[in-house]
């Protein structure tokens, strides 16, 4: 058998091919990624088997084994991907301060080798799989700054070799699993070895560093861990530590759960058990062992001539590069959490209540390639846009389930009168349905009304009203949420008003996003109807604060000028406007020519604000808080500046609802 192995290891050398299953397992990490907005995975040549040259990834000196993956600080959206076990060499896993959401996947327990797992300032969830335990060979662990829960799994204590353990600012609950009652002395390192049979981290020998503070933990302090720092365990809910402990109304009705059952005569009734089995094996027949002997040969013999056949296999194919694609069974084996429990406070529609309130899903008032909108009323209750996803069933997956949920929770959490309010979801599976409930705001969009012929409901007055709604609905997702919310694509078409031309912001473009990860997007920004198109320069912008802030002072200009943001007759809106904005001669010329009044002194607010969102000064960063301020207490929004600004004012205010 020496031999054999010494030939397939001079196989394996012959081939020289890089191991095919680490390919797709790192396939599989991209997969798992839906926004790579700084394009740290650019280099992820679908050309290239060999990746030792991707960024992020280091291999061994033969260049045979990935080592190291290493993407920390580069803005990925998505989640670990469980095909990453298939990695078998890894020594180090660092997705450091990344967005990655979902739960940590336990088959990382399977990297043997993995000596350094850092997944901290994320946004992962759910529980520390127990099989973190079986990382036999790590020395750092680094959790810190996400969203975990559940209590600590006592495996930890499996890992001999930790030295590094961070766990902070999480939502852990239950007690730190150690022995407290066993007799403990001091070790070389300052920490305690117990005397006893330890459980948990009293088995650590080797921790040096430990953070679990801010967390929800209760109970006491293990002894073999009062060696570490008041620090190390403050904003819990322990006993008998130091005061800086979470207040008993952020605590609440926690109480320790209960230990595990112990089973004290497992141990001793399985050593028995072995030494019975070496007996049997000493007083086997002599036949049985000739018939072992034979069946060694025959598969012996097998694997030699499956290795021929190989050999000669890799020699024809030798020059054949192994293209970037999909394992056909990537979605029949992926098991993916699903945190159901993230919807629980979300109310939930079936689709059959929806299609009667939609009249039969045939009262549509718009759509796109990646969704249709349809109106509709709930018995006895308000008036409904349904958001109804288009993407087929065999192109959804468990990730693309997750991060649907995900939306939901995060859109459900908004709570603002210039915000549109989510009512709930549908999730269905027969048919596949995939929807949001909104409210309904019954005037339309802004971008109908300034550019399908209404533009001339839209007062001077209702414009400064409009804009001040929507700056504080942005001052509220920025500034006054955690973590704060970005509209996906800010524009008069993501902007609706009520009854009383009050502005709602709706973000019914999310979807995009879930539209991309099936890889069915079209990459275009289409509106039913729609003849303008935003241009190349913001349609590639990546989504987020400062985003929405330039987008808003396009929004300033498209409000104020009646004119869209870009199209093809007209070109860019920014760059007509730039020629007037900083001249307060010509300021006028940007005015809408279907107002017959307007206020100079707003005016010149309005483009000062636009001027600081589209030509941002890169050494200040504004804030959607200090931009509304600046527009609350500069423009006059009563009814006696209305009146001032034109006699006419009086026949729009009569017919004013």
């Amino acid at each position: 058998m020496s031999f054999l192995l010494v030939v397939l290891g001079f196989f394996l050398a012959a081939c020289d091919a890089f191991p095919e299953h680490e390919v797709d397992a790192l396939t599989a990490f991209k997969e798992a990624i839906y926004d790579d907005p700084v394009l740290a995975l650019s280099s992820w040549n679908s050309l290239d088997a060999n990746p030792c040259n991707w960024s992020g990834i280091s291999c061994s000196m033969t260049s045979d084994h990935v080592i190291k993956l290493n993407m920390s600080g580069s803005s990925l959206k998505g989640f670990i991907a469980p095909e990453i076990y298939h990695l078998s060499s890894l020594k180090e896993l660092v997705l450091h301060g990344n967005k990655f959401i979902g739960i940590i996947p336990k088959e990382i327990g399977l990297l043997k080798d993995l000596r350094v797992l850092d997944l901290g300032a994320n946004q992962l969830s759910g529980p520390i799989p127990p099989e973190i335990g079986n990382l036999s060979s790590i020395i750092k662990i680094n959790l810190q700054s996400n969203g975990l829960s559940g209590r600590l799994p006592s495996e930890l204590g499996n890992l001999k070799d930790l030295e590094e353990l961070r766990l902070d600012r999480n939502k852990l609950q239950g007690t730190l699993p150690g022995n407290n009652g066993s007799r403990v002395a001091s070790n070389m390192h300052g920490m305690y070895v117990s005397s006893g049979n330890p459980a948990g981290l009293c088995r650590s020998s080797q921790l040096k560093v430990a953070d679990f503070s801010y967390n929800f933990l209760v109970g006491s302090v293990p002894k073999c861990l009062e060696y570490l720092p008041n620090s190390s365990f403050q904003g819990n809910c322990l006993l008998d530590r130091d005061p800086k402990q979470r207040p008993v109304h952020q605590c609440g009705s926690i109480t320790p759960p209960p230990p595990p059952k112990s089973h004290p005569g497992v141990l001793s009734k399985h050593r028995p058990h072995e030494d019975k089995s070496n007996r049997d094996d000493d007083s086997k027949p002599s036949w049985v062992k000739v018939v072992e002997i034979v069946t060694g040969v025959l598969f012996g013999s097998l694997f030699l001539v499956a290795l021929v056949m190989g050999l000669r296999r890799c020699k024809n194919k030798s020059s054949i590069i192994i293209p970037w694609k999909k394992s056909t069974t990537y979605r029949d084996h992926m098991t993916m959490y699903l945190e159901t429990g993230l919807l629980n406070d979300v109310a939930k529609y079936s689709r059959q209540d929806l299609e009667v309130a939609c009249e039969d899903f045939s009262n549509i008032i718009g759509s796109s390639s990646d969704s249709i909108v349809y109106k509709g009323i709930i018995k006895g209750g308000p008036e409904i846009a349904v958001i109804s996803l288009c993407i087929k069933e065999e192109l959804w997956t468990g990730y693309l389930e997750l991060y649907f949920q995900k939306e939901v929770a995060d859109l459900a959490r908004l709570d603002h009168e210039n915000v549109g309010k989510l009512l709930g979801y549908c999730r269905e599976s027969s048919p596949f349905t995939r929807m949001l409930v909104f409210e309904y705001a019954s005037n339309g969009t802004l971008y109908e009304h300034l550019h399908y012929g209404e533009g001339c409901q839209l007062s001077w007055t209702r414009r400064m009203n409009i804009v001040i709604g929507i700056a504080k609905g942005l001052k509220y997702l920025h500034t006054e949420i955690e973590p704060p919310f970005t509209i996906s694509e800010l524009n008069s078409n993501s902007v609706y008003l009520t009854d009383t031309f009050s502005p709602k912001l709706v973000d019914f473009e999310s979807w995009k996003t879930i539209i991309s990860r099936s890889e069915k997007n079209s990459g275009a920004i289409s509106c039913e109807g729609a003849v303008c198109v935003l241009p190349s320069s913001l349609n590639s912008r990546h989504l987020d604060v400062q985003g929405n802030i330039y987008a808003f002072g396009v929004l300033l200009l498209e409000l104020i000028s009646g004119r869209p943001s870009f199209c093809k007759e007209k070109g860019c809106l920014v760059d007509w406007a730039k020629e007037y904005l900083d001249l307060p001669e010509v300021m006028s010329k940007v005015v809408d020519p279907e107002l017959k009044h307007f206020r100079e002194d707003d005016l010149k607010v309005i483009c000062e604000v636009a001027s600081l969102c589209i030509k941002p000064n890169p050494l200040v960063q504004l804030t959607m808080q200090e931009l509304c301020t600046v527009l609350e207490s500069r423009i006059d929004t009563s009814v006696s500046s209305e009146i001032k600004a034109s006699s006419l004012a009086w026949a729009e205010l009569a017919l004013s609802p």
